[in-house]
Formats: structure tokens, sequence, C-alpha cells
């Protein structure tokens, strides 16, 4: 993994979003609805590793998708 990336989950976080049939628009939206103010720019910075993401970001994320926290992380190779 480059150095230069800013967070660990954001391949994990695009995959569940293609999987639930999601544009990243939804996906904000399902997150303001949870309770965290997320643009959808933000969702394309996070999936693409230039934004960090906080634990209290990591949480709203894991309940939107209806997941582990753990779950958003890449598999240990």
């Amino acid at each position: 993994m480059g150095t230069h990336h800013k967070n660990l989950i954001g391949p994990q976080v695009r995959r569940l979003r293609v999987a639930m049939d999601w544009s990243q628009d939804d996906l904000a939206a399902a997150c303001q609805r949870a309770g965290w103010d997320v643009p959808r720019s933000g969702i394309g910075k996070i999936e693409s590793r230039l934004r960090c993401v906080t634990d209290f970001e990591l949480i709203h994320l894991a309940k939107v998708f209806k997941c582990r926290v753990g779950e958003l992380f890449p598999e240990e190779q």
C-alpha cells in the first residue's frame, strides 16, 4: 500500500456501496439520515483514499451498511 493513502477502507466502502446498487449521492443521503452530514464529494474522497476517516465516521458507515466496523477494513494478506 502506498504511503500517500489517507485511509484503508476506501475500496471496501466502494465495494459495499456498489453491492447495494447505490450511487455516491445515495450513500451520502443514507449517512445524512444516520446523523453524519457528509457530502457526495466526501464519499468520493473516502473511496479514493484521499480523505481520513474518523472513528465516529466508521461507526456511521457500519450502521448504514449494516455491518461490523471490522468489515470495512481490508482482509490481512
